[in-house]
């Protein structure tokens, strides 16, 4: 019995979608047909997203590139906030996640905010591992790809416990924004940035008092 799967692709570079269509395309079961829509940008996928819902005819998959040109009017600023989107209005759409960025910072928000079936890292991806990842997420969900299981198995295997405030100010530091400017990012005070700086230093011991150590031993267990 032939499975018609819905499928909508999300990524400002047309030749990457193309690679994308042609690998499910040419490695799809044989009885699989898919039904592929392509978006560029924030706008256009939420256009595909509501005139699904409308058609009631939703997707069943989502690939979802994070760096996404913002929507026109400021509300949809990345693939992110699609993601999010589609994850309350397309309640049975499996989301795979596709993006560039391998910080733990970024990886740890979105298992938390989205919980995608799929999450793959562009730089660890190959023809080959896109078709596993697609059949995996349709049967037996969720397939990660390796940087982001290293990730999750430094952060699992750690005793640390870090607070979303304290993840953010060391994803900061790590980007080189200065704890003067920290509190602003935050929305918290100056001194209390200090004390959870302090925090951090205890926790991952750094004796030395320097952003820099505190930054590399926190990278050494995953959390940067």
């Amino acid at each position: 019995m032939t499975e018609h799967i819905k499928i909508l692709m999300i990524d400002d570079h047309p030749m990457i979608i193309e690679g994308y269509q042609n690998t499910l395309q040419f490695t799809k079961k044989e009885h699989q047909e898919l039904a592929i829509d392509i978006a560029n940008n924030c706008d256009e996928a939420l256009d595909f997203i509501n005139k699904a819902l409308e058609k009631n005819m939703p997707y069943n998959v989502l690939f979802v590139d994070i760096s996404l040109p913002a929507s026109a009017d400021g509300a949809m600023q990345s693939g992110e906030d699609i993601a999010e989107y589609a994850r309350h209005t397309l309640p049975g759409a499996k989301i795979i996640i596709l993006t560039m960025f391998n910080e733990s910072f970024r990886i740890h928000n979105i298992i938390k905010t989205i919980d995608p079936e799929g999450f793959l890292i562009k730089s660890d991806l190959t023809s080959s591992e896109l078709a596993s990842a697609f059949q995996a997420v349709l049967s037996n969900p969720p397939f990660y790809s390796g940087t982001v299981n290293s990730y999750i198995r430094k952060t699992l295997t750690s005793n640390k416990v870090i607070d979303d405030k304290n993840r953010k100010i060391l994803h900061l530091l790590s980007q080189g924004v200065k704890t003067k400017n920290l509190a602003a990012h935050l929305d918290i005070s100056l001194s209390a940035v200090e004390k959870r700086k302090k925090q951090l230093r205890e926790l991952f011991m750094v004796e030395d008092g320097q952003d820099e150590t505190l930054i590399i031993n926190a990278r050494k267990e995953g959390f940067v």
